[in-house]
């Protein structure tokens, strides 16, 4: 039912994300005002409504708890998540379309997709490249679909990374893989002929600090250093340089 006295054609709201008993808060029912209490009646007295949430909330938790999305857009600046905003339809029951954005130093990555379009990947061992999506891909979850829109394999299910034999036009980091080597004592100690390095772990036992500590690498330089789990369950440090 209406809950204003007038229809306007954009309502925008900004939930505060404090409770008083829970502190700092990320689900939608914890926040003041309860969006989800009172969507029906906010879309009765508007044609759209536009929901900024924080960039924490999880996509397929706010999609349980909402109805009328129809668009989610994911907005990062230099491949960090800053905003979720959520548009909203009154009479919108279709899938909404998902648009990834991260904006830096005047480029504009974007990519779209509509929710429940899971994609079918491909899976590979490491080739000549290695590509990493920007922080605004990842938290749209369309790990797979990225493998088939740019025909890329992945390196394993849970390693959100790809890879192939030919550079490409890709919304993230890319590098050239410069080695592949398995995770052994002798054969990483071996490798490592330097002492600086950008180190990254996905799916991988071991966190960044204990590796820096293990391996007595510092931070920095123009190696990056990508320890990850293969398709075939094997653990591998990549040996990489910016592409």
């Amino acid at each position: 039912k209406r809950v204003l006295n007038e229809e306007y054609d954009v309502i925008y709201a900004d939930p505060s994300r404090r409770h008083q008993s829970k502190g700092k808060v990320f689900f939608l029912d914890d926040c003041e005002p309860n969006i989800p209490a009172n969507l029906s009646g906010i879309l009765a007295n508007c044609k759209t409504f536009l929901l900024k949430t924080s960039p924490m909330l999880d996509i397929s938790s706010g999609m349980h708890e909402l109805t009328n999305v129809s668009e989610i857009h994911i907005v990062g600046v230099d491949n960090e998540v800053k905003e979720l905003l959520w548009l909203f339809k009154e009479d919108f029951a279709e899938n909404p379309l998902i648009h990834a954005v991260n904006l830096s130093k005047g480029k504009v990555d974007k990519f779209s997709f509509e929710w429940g379009n899971r994609g079918r990947p491909e899976y590979g061992l490491p080739q000549k490249f290695l590509y990493e999506p920007n922080a605004a891909i990842l938290k749209s979850g369309a790990f797979d679909l990225i493998s088939e829109i740019f025909q890329v394999k992945k390196l394993h299910n849970n390693t959100h990374l790809y890879t192939n034999d030919s550079l490409i036009d890709f919304p993230g980091r890319r590098f050239g893989i410069d080695e592949v080597i398995p995770y052994s004592k002798a054969q990483i100690k071996k490798a490592l002929t330097f002492k600086k390095a950008n180190i990254s772990i996905r799916n991988f036992p071991e966190s960044v600090e204990k590796l820096r500590q293990k391996w007595k690498i510092q931070d920095g330089g123009e190696r990056y250093l990508f320890f990850v789990t293969n398709m075939e369950g094997e653990k591998v440090m990549l040996i990489c340089s910016k592409a």
